[in-house]
């Protein structure tokens, strides 16, 4: 399958994305030796894209102690080194995704308790109101006016920084019940100003911070995305008219991809996690924005995601466990079912049949 994607005057070979995936391997913020074998293997397994890891835009911002940063000098200048690396090996366009954790940071690694709390070297979580993640984390403190802007110049200062690093693409994270997820969920956002309330409201603080974002890549030859919440498949949280209407605000400031999941507002969603279960919201996103979709979610192998993308059902797809099962699950693919993966020239003579 050949895809006639180019996006900014980056060509993309075909429609799979290596998905961003925490590793939560990072050291004081800075990518180490994991990083280098873990997104070494990706950048020569056949994507057309790939995407570091949810990388936070302040301290308070992480997910763990142990999650990627983007706020200070010396996180880019690790970055960069890890990016020039990764370009060495294979010239495929390397995004990154900006995110701020909100309510649901200060956690464990997931190997050691997942979805839960840290109890030492903690810190204090915010959120747009006192309202848990979930029984047993802690209480959030409410976000003021004031502290908002500061957020607005933390996510804007981590995209200049990305840009002058070299990444390809930019992407913010406004889903997995992430900061911008609270803010955008009725669930978790319960403020009477300007920044709560109906769904105008709700989305003001996500499409400041991508208006910044867009103005500053304005001329560049920059891909700028967002990962969006289709739906939190919870009683009053989003729904499809809600994302339906962020992906068209987020065409409008110049966005070229929509990166749709869904779920996450709550530890105890009910996910229903069925095969390709996000591909028919993504469908009616694309059919209702007109803005490009990438569609992640329990999507096991190329021969589904061909059908996705054969019916118009999503531009690009994202694969994570697959890659993690097996980092070269595409070239196995590509003698089956697509031709347009790209093999690397040491790599050839494991196909020869």
């Amino acid at each position: 399958m050949k895809t006639k994607l180019v996006i900014k005057n980056k060509k993309l070979n075909n429609p799979y994305i290596l998905a961003p995936m925490c590793q939560y391997m990072g050291k004081n913020g800075k990518p180490t030796e994991w990083h280098y074998q873990h997104l070494g293997k990706a950048i020569i397994a056949g994507f057309s894209k790939i995407m570091i890891e949810s990388t936070a835009v302040s301290s308070e911002g992480r997910i763990t102690t142990k999650d990627l940063c983007l706020y200070k000098k010396s996180h880019m200048i690790g970055l960069k080194k890890l990016l020039n690396h990764l370009k060495k090996l294979n010239n495929v366009p390397v995004g990154i995704q900006l995110s701020h954790s909100g309510r649901k940071g200060s956690s464990q690694v997931p190997w050691i308790k997942h979805n839960r709390p840290l109890k030492k070297n903690k810190w204090k979580t915010i959120s747009p109101s006192e309202i848990r993640k979930d029984k047993g984390w802690p209480m959030p403190k409410k976000i003021g006016k004031a502290k908002i802007k500061i957020l607005e110049k933390n996510f804007l200062n981590s995209a200049k920084m990305a840009l002058k690093a070299g990444f390809d693409c930019i992407e913010i994270h406004m889903a997995h019940g992430y900061l911008l997820h609270q803010f955008f969920s009725p669930i978790s956002n319960k403020r009477n100003d300007i920044y709560g309330g109906n769904l105008e409201n709700r989305c003001r603080f996500l499409l400041e911070i991508a208006k910044q974002i867009a103005n500053i890549c304005k001329n560049k030859k920059i891909i700028l995305g967002a990962r969006i919440t289709g739906k939190d498949w919870l009683k009053g949280g989003i729904d499809l008219k809600d994302s339906i209407y962020l992906s068209n605000k987020l065409k409008k400031l110049g966005f070229d991809y929509v990166c749709v999941s869904s779920g996450g507002i709550k530890t105890t969603t009910n996910l229903n996690v069925k095969s390709k279960f996000n591909v028919n919201i993504a469908k009616k996103i694309k059919l209702k924005s007109s803005i490009l979709t990438r569609v992640a979610g329990n999507i096991k192998n190329i021969s589904d995601a061909k059908k996705i993308i054969k019916k118009k059902n999503a531009d690009l797809v994202a694969f994570a466990r697959p890659f993690l099962n097996n980092p070269n699950f595409l070239f196995k693919e590509k003698t089956k079912v697509d031709k347009n993966i790209n093999i690397p020239k040491p790599y050839l003579r494991g196909f020869i049949t």
